[in-house]
């Protein structure tokens, strides 16, 4: 085993180049798919595969990697994936029909799955007990900035160069990682390695089940759900592959993903809380960009601009947050920003289709501020009643739900939104009869303007109710925005009597390692 180098920033770069490659990788590619649509002759249906595939095998992965790292040493688990992500970023960029893509953006998937999440692992034993704090802090800070800039930076390679450079620029930062990896990185001397037997039906119906999930919940919307066989099949292919995982699991004594250490009410209710703050921080992103282009008419770079405030302020708060996690402990600083991302979205459910730049700006503020809080406290006291031989299960566990909530609260996001429109628009239009003396007053100032403008009569009057009616229609939008935003008010404030199943103490325990992946 090689010997520990004794900076532990150095660990710290090394580890954190491979999980900002692979957060940048979940999202850099989406300013990207028209081009690639053009290339590949393929519909955007068909094109979206090219996300679909990524988000598909990094969910699967997740609950995988203790599983792998018993089998095959988890430092030569983390080369092969350093190695694969690389080696798959640069067949993405060669390739020029979408199978060959979507097969490598799988394989791209897989290897970031276990880079995003094994590096918090080689972070706790790298910082001490009372710095785990600040290591997460950190940590935090580079995961969240990646997915954030990943549109701007995909947008600018692809103006400027083409497509394929979008996966191009993993290849010397992956090449570097790997040497990085090869020279500071070592097995953990805790870690117990097994040669029995595999899992293979476990392994099989968590793909299965994972799989159909995740494919349902990108393809829902898409398909208008239910209504939709494909849908209702997925639907039932999630539901009995997960729950013939879970029993095979629980009654097999080598299971591929240990679920007994859901039996930790603190670990429990921490993976709960993830899931709330994934469902929230996915959605938003989501939201908050169609809100700003479709709707008040922000070209793409201001309307990034106005995104850029939360993405700022969890930089900065995020290694403030870690500082505070000795003093105050997971309960306080977990409530806090529970309450502050709930004050947020509070404020977002009131925007108006006059909303200015600095209104979504502050809120935004609010809302990184929020983010920072929870996820610096509860990645570091996720897994403080777990022991060392099952944190790194723990953590697949703890990510595979963040990961998978965030899908849901972006499925359930866009079909609120979507069914509010029409409730809204229906519902507002009752009101925008011919017998009201307002709606009268309206069309006809406005017919008579159109008029003045040289339209006929019969024109005018037409365009007038069409005007009307997108009137009508902006305002429902609107409307059925605030209504999503409220709902995820709602949801940050039901999940405060979750904070009262963590752990209580101040700081993190030796075995509370803080191996949550972002």
């Amino acid at each position: 085993m090689a010997a520990r180098p004794s900076n532990k920033w150095v660990i710290a770069g090394t580890v954190m180049t491979g999980t900002i490659m692979a957060a940048l990788d979940a999202s850099i590619v989406n300013v990207a798919l028209p081009e690639m649509s053009g290339t590949f002759g393929a519909t955007i249906e068909e094109i979206t595969w090219v996300a679909t595939g990524y988000m598909l095998s990094n969910v699967i992965a997740m609950p995988l990697i203790a599983w792998l790292s018993a089998r095959f040493g988890r430092k030569r688990m983390y080369v092969a994936s350093f190695v694969s992500f690389t080696a798959a970023s640069m067949c993405c960029g060669l390739a020029r029909t979408l199978p060959v893509m979507v097969l490598f953006r799988i394989v791209q998937g897989a290897g970031g799955g276990v880079l995003m999440t094994v590096a918090q692992a080689i972070l706790r034993e790298a910082f001490p007990r009372h710095e785990q704090g600040m290591a997460m802090g950190v940590y935090g800070m580079g995961v969240v900035l990646a997915p954030a800039f990943g549109p701007t930076l995909g947008g600018w390679l692809t103006d400027r160069y083409a497509w394929p450079w979008i996966f191009y620029i993993n290849v010397p930062i992956g090449v570097l990682g790997l040497l990085l990896v090869q020279r500071f990185i070592a097995d953990p001397p805790y870690l117990v390695r097994e040669r029995g037997r595999v899992d293979v039906p476990g392994i099989a119906l968590l793909a299965l089940g994972l799989g159909a999930l995740q494919l349902m919940l990108e393809e829902g919307q898409r398909k208008d759900w239910f209504d939709s066989s494909f849908i209702v099949t997925l639907g039932a292919a999630a539901g009995l592959g997960l729950a013939l995982f879970i029993w095979r699991e629980l009654a097999t004594d080598r299971p591929a993903v240990d679920l007994r250490i859901l039996k930790s009410a603190s670990f429990s209710s921490a993976t709960a809380l993830g899931g709330v703050l994934g469902m929230g921080l996915y959605g938003s992103l989501f939201l908050l960009p169609l809100f700003l282009q479709n709707l008040l008419g922000y070209p793409a770079e201001t309307a990034g601009l106005a995104l850029m405030p939360r993405s700022l302020a969890m930089a900065v708060v995020m290694p403030i947050g870690g500082l505070l996690y000795n003093r105050l402990g997971p309960r306080l600083l977990i409530a806090a920003g529970l309450l502050v991302s709930a004050f947020s979205f509070q404020e977002l459910s009131h925007l108006t289709i006059v909303v200015g730049f600095w209104d979504v700006f502050v809120r935004q503020l609010w809302q990184g501020v929020g983010f920072s809080l929870i996820f610096v406290a509860l990645s570091t006291a996720a897994l403080g009643t777990i022991e060392k031989a099952k944190m790194t299960a723990a953590a697949g566990l703890y990510n595979v739900v963040r990961q998978v909530f965030g899908s849901v609260g972006i499925a359930v996001a866009a079909t609120t939104l979507t069914t509010g429109i029409a409730r809204y628009h229906d519902s507002l239009a009752e009101h925008v009869t011919m017998y009201d003396p307002t709606t009268r007053q309206w069309l006809a100032t406005a017919t008579a303007a159109l008029r003045a403008a040289g339209s006929d009569a019969y024109t005018a009057s037409r365009r007038a109710l069409d005007l009307l009616n997108g009137d009508v229609t902006r305002q429902a939008v609107v409307l059925s925005y605030n209504h999503v935003f409220a709902l995820v008010m709602l949801l940050f404030a039901i999940a405060l009597p979750l904070v009262l199943l963590l752990r209580a103490t101040g700081a993190p325990r030796d075995e509370a390692a803080a191996l949550i992946g972002e």
